[in-house]
């Protein structure tokens, strides 16, 4: 233990003020450090990973260079927040810098000057969405201040740290240090009072509907609430059929207590449905004296939100809960360890692994229970696994999912499963599934997408039957109109079905995103490509022939005089004027000469519609050139690597190794724009190991140079993989060769079943590229 102490301490004396976990001084780190040796072998490597991780980064405008770009700055924003929380957890806890649960407001962002409390947040990371059903907590001293405007506090990085399991701040003017940690589905706040003074707890529901309800008894040291959730998107305003429930227990006798609401404060024990209601405990501190107070959360009730933290943490101190959190993230991380002399590299990618594991998010109790999908305060138990919601599914079937399929299949399970379930109780299977309701937000109907990938990757134990008959019902039913207006089923249905695409007459009227035909029209085709897959494997001909056919309607809207895709009306003409590189009506986010790009399925069709291999080069090579790529359109994620399709694979590696220098980046300003639930994340994740799924439903993933010498991914079963990068230089980006297993392996792309399999991967890098390719 002696020679643990003394390099821990070598380390904190090379620790600078640009060290990631923001330490000016090193007494928080000493503390950490001094921690873990006291609880053995869980904690003792508690920062081997999590040192690298940048919780900060995303949380204010993008500084990258490729962001410098971008004319519309809200785009610069990357909304993610510093979560403390295990992975994949029910409520993240961050510091508040905003107030509201408005959409597209994060609570945290770097910039802003005032803190008003530490929120139970179920925040989207990296979205613009909303907050929901969360709860504040803020701490003061000195007299009681209930109005918003008057007790924020004054804050300064320099007094701020964060990890992945842990957040400290120095409230100067209240003289007040407050720390958080975390379990799955419970916080622990330790407040330590720097002078004798008074100290007031406010804890608010923060309804921004002046609905809500909070309660305290004082004789107990409890406070606990709910804060009732709305839906946006489909059915925006109306009750989502559950509420985000608190219950606090403060390990302290409170000396006074009482409710409040715009700031009248009064001595009553509860309060509910009037505007910014909240309650208030308060305590005398001697200076160097500490309080603790234990929050636990659910969906379903306050006896499950205090069930839940007896189960959790019931009484266990502030230290055992830090460690255990930081084995969790330390374990999760570590199945993917990095060697590399590249500390800057390193430092963004377990960033972005940490992005790529905040959702979805676990939404049942420790005992199963959850509230029904889309119900009216109706509650289900889960028997097996646990049940999850918030699935961003435009952006996360793509590559963040991939991601989880890749190293946590019984994760990705319960994914499936919990969307099987949806379908069951909604009666339809959901689109794009946040807030447990139906959203038809987006475009698309990738639950079939995600499912589909993890039934081809074997991921199979949930009701397979029933997942195919709602995939199925998806694809080939409009729902009545009762149920469309709800969010249920694909937008456009009837029009795709008939035309074979959705033509510029049908504007999508009831859907958040309106109009985009073509890009509808491509995802869909996408979408029945997918269940055509598991059609085939069940045995369903007729079904896998006519989805094969429906898989090529992307050609409907691909205009061959130009070369690209195209708004279609219903008689077959094209919509004009044409212009290749504006925003368009009928295209999601982006424009018509990007959107081209987007056929992951069935590529060697695309290539013939364009005149072949080297038409498709040069028109990669012209998007490139012409800064047409945009890396925060989600359906261009794919297009640095379909050089593998052509002759000069190469530029896949030039592409590839640009992006990862251009759009991330170290520090608050790290990312170029919204990480959308961690797909922006989990890009740099798959791009940096050598191999990204331009198709995930095909298990296929195409290959570029990895960024780092060598990187060892271990998986569930055990196995693992050891991916080598041999460089002739320290500027070597090039493949001239690979190995698998050490014999020679001349592919572009790499099976899911070889990479589960284990062994190694040796790619050998050179500073000229090879320009006759296999």
């Amino acid at each position: 233990m002696t020679r643990r102490i003394i390099m821990h301490l070598f380390t904190l004396k090379r620790m600078t003020k640009k060290n990631i976990l923001g330490y000016k001084n090193t007494a928080i780190y000493l503390f950490l450090v001094l921690s873990s040796l006291n609880f053995g072998s869980v904690y003792a490597q508690q920062l081997d990973l999590i040192k690298y991780v940048q919780p900060f980064s995303g949380t204010s405008a993008s500084t990258t260079m490729a962001s410098q770009h971008i004319e519309d700055k809200t785009e610069r924003l990357a909304n993610t927040i510093p979560a403390v929380a295990p992975p994949f957890s029910m409520t993240q806890w961050t510091p508040q810098t905003q107030l509201t649960e408005t959409k597209c407001l994060a609570p945290y962002y770097f910039n802003n000057k005032k803190i008003y409390g530490f929120r139970a947040s179920h925040w989207i990371s990296g979205s613009c969405t909303q907050d929901y059903g969360s709860f504040t907590i803020m701490p003061i001293s000195g007299k009681l201040k209930t109005n918003s405007n008057d007790y924020a506090a004054d804050y300064n990085h320099e007094n701020e740290a964060s990890t992945p399991s842990y957040y400290r701040i120095n409230l100067n003017s209240y003289k007040l240090q407050v720390e958080l940690t975390s379990t799955l589905r419970c916080g622990v706040m330790r407040i330590t009072a720097m002078k004798t003074d008074s100290l007031y707890l406010l804890v608010s529901p923060n309804s921004d509907e002046n609905k809500g309800y909070i309660q305290i008894d004082k004789a107990k040291g409890e406070i606990s609430g709910y804060n009732p959730v709305h839906r946006i998107y489909q059915g925006w305003g109306e009750a989502a059929g559950f509420s985000g429930y608190f219950f606090i227990r403060i390990k302290k006798v409170l000396k006074t207590g009482g409710v409040y609401s715009e700031g009248n404060v009064s001595q009553n024990q509860n309060i509910n449905n009037q505007k910014n209601i909240g309650a208030y405990a308060g305590f005398k501190l001697q200076k160097g004296e500490q309080i603790i107070i234990y929050s636990g959360t659910s969906f379903t009730s306050i006896d499950a939100a205090k069930r839940n933290l007896e189960s959790e943490i019931n009484n266990d101190s502030f230290e055992t809960v830090l460690a255990k959190t930081n084995a969790a993230w330390e374990k999760s991380l570590s199945q993917i360890k990095v060697s590399d002399l590249n500390e800057k590299k390193k430092k963004i990618f377990y960033t972005a692994l940490y992005h790529a594991q905040q959702h979805p998010r676990l939404f049942n109790d420790v005992d199963g229970k959850y509230p029904q999908f889309a119900g009216n305060y109706q509650t289900k138990t889960i028997s097996k696994g646990n049940y999850y919601d918030d699935f961003s599914m435009w952006d996360i079937y793509r590559a963040q999912l991939p991601l989880i399929e890749l190293l946590k299949p019984d994760l990705a399970n319960s994914f499936a499963n919990s969307l099987v379930l949806k379908g069951q109780q909604g009666s339809w299977l959901p689109i794009f599934p946040c807030w447990n309701s139906y959203t038809a937000a987006m475009i698309g109907d990738h639950a079939t997408a995600f499912l589909a990938s993890a039934y081809n990757k074997g991921i199979r134990d949930y009701d397979v039957k029933e997942a195919y008959r709602l995939m199925r019902q998806n694809a080939f039913q409009m729902p009545d109109s009762a149920d469309y207006l709800n969010g249920k089923g694909r937008r456009g249905i009837n029009s795709y079905l008939k035309y074979g695409y959705i033509p510029i007459e049908d504007s999508i009227p009831n859907a958040f995103h309106k109009k985009e035909q073509v890009s509808r029209t491509l995802e869909y085709a996408y979408d029945d490509y997918a269940l055509a897959t598991i059609a085939k494997d069940l045995g369903k001909k007729e079904d896998y022939n006519l989805l094969s056919k429906r898989s090529l309607n992307y050609q409907n809207i691909f205009d061959a005089k130009i070369g690209m895709v195209r708004g279609r009306f219903e008689n077959g003409n094209w919509y004009s004027p044409f212009y290749p590189d504006h925003r368009e009506p009928y295209i999601t986010e982006g424009t018509p000469r990007q959107y081209t790009f987007y056929v992951p399925h069935d590529m060697p069709g695309l290539i013939k519609l364009m005149g072949g291999s080297k038409k498709l080069e040069n028109e990669l090579d012209s998007l490139f050139n012409n800064k047409e790529y945009w890396h925060g359109n989600e359906p261009g994620h794919q297009i640095p690597f379909l050089y593998n399709y052509t002759a000069s694979p190469w530029k896949t590696q030039i592409q590839v190794s640009r992006i990862l220098d251009e759009e991330y980046d170290e520090g608050a300003g790290g990312l170029s724009g919204n990480d959308d639930a961690g797909q922006m994340s989990a890009w740099y994740v798959f791009a940096a190991l050598g191999f990204y799924p331009v198709d995930p439903v095909s298990g296929n993933y195409q290959l570029t140079s990895p960024t780092f010498k060598q990187t060892t991914i271990s998986f569930n079963d055990g196995k693992k993989l050891t991916i080598k990068a041999i460089k002739s230089s320290n500027t070597s980006i090039y493949i001239s060769k690979i190995t698998l297993n050490g014999k020679a392996f001349d592919k572009t792309y790499i099976t899911h079943n070889n990479l589960i399999k284990g062994g190694e991967i040796v790619f050998y890098l050179t500073e000229k590229p090879k320009i006759k390719y296999h």
